[in-house]
């Protein structure tokens, strides 16, 4: 398997409906192939808005299976198509009344391999996702692809640094956080937080935000999309917070064993002692 791998993320402005959104974000995947990428992830509800703004029941309409709905199906011969690993996200329902935000995995021959459900589930002016989105009860998966193990967490989620450890106990070297959050709010978060959670758990993260702003709020989406490294270094420069861009990043993985070696987090951690941190 290649040390080496070169990964894609998209941070894209809402079109105004699924379909345009979808074919913008297949267009940007197929220019990430002719650019040698291996894997590519998107935002959040990636061929929706961020409809979360607003607690409307007609929102509801955005849901589908995973993976048998349209846009999973229709990624899945994207994938075959450029050879690519992807990371899906996008509102499931799973079945009456059960409604996840989730992202599928899909292998670079199309196979799917699996999603991760949110876990943790804001309810906050502009982030009503609690009337949306149950929580996440899958777990931490992280899955064997074509370029190596991949984890995804999503949003919120980044704020809770369990699931990072989670994901890096579980064999992560690249973790994919899909993301929708607005200048103002957590913008001074958003470059120290994944950064550290990298340091932490000595793996890759690809941060993704949406970008500008859409017609159900006055969330200001600022991009600034990145990948960061095991050190904690950005790798490349960081996406603009105005436009919406492809970004496209050589990682090697065998820093990932360097920094293990050097710092030794895994070695000298202690659930022995850490019993508290799970009780209620």
């Amino acid at each position: 398997m290649a040390r080496v791998v070169r990964a894609a993320l998209v941070q894209a402005a809402w079109t105004g409906d699924t379909e345009s959104m979808i074919a913008k974000h297949e267009e940007h995947a197929r220019a990430a192939a002719r650019q040698g990428a291996r894997v590519i992830g998107f935002q959040e509800v990636f061929n929706a808005p961020y409809f979360c703004q607003v607690q409307d029941p007609e929102h509801y309409r955005w849901a589908e299976p995973v993976p048998d709905g349209p846009t999973v199906t229709r990624m899945r011969t994207l994938a075959r198509e450029t050879g690519m690993v992807m990371v899906v996200p996008v509102f499931e329902i799973e079945g009456p009344g059960f409604y996840y935000n989730t992202a599928a995995v899909i292998d670079a021959d199309g196979t799917y391999l699996g999603k991760y459900r949110k876990h943790h589930i804001p309810q906050l002016k502009g982030f009503w996702e609690k009337y949306y989105f149950k929580p996440g009860n899958l777990g931490w998966p992280v899955h064997d692809t074509a370029v190596g193990r991949i984890g995804v967490y999503i949003c919120y989620d980044r704020h809770f640094p369990e699931g990072w450890r989670q994901l890096g106990l579980n064999g992560a070297q690249l973790v994919y956080n899909p993301s929708a959050t607005s200048r103002g709010l957590s913008g001074h978060l958003w470059q120290l937080e994944q950064p550290a959670a990298a340091v932490a758990n000595e793996y890759f993260i690809a941060a993704i935000n949406r970008v500008g702003q859409e017609e159900y709020g006055d969330n200001d989406f600022y991009g600034t999309s990145y990948f960061v490294d095991p050190r904690g270094q950005f790798v490349g420069d960081v996406a603009s917070d105005k436009e919406e861009e492809l970004v496209v990043r050589d990682l090697d993985f065998e820093l990932i064993d360097e920094v293990r070696r050097q710092w030794a987090f895994y070695r000298d951690r202690r659930p022995d002692a850490y019993e508290g941190l799970v009780r209620p």
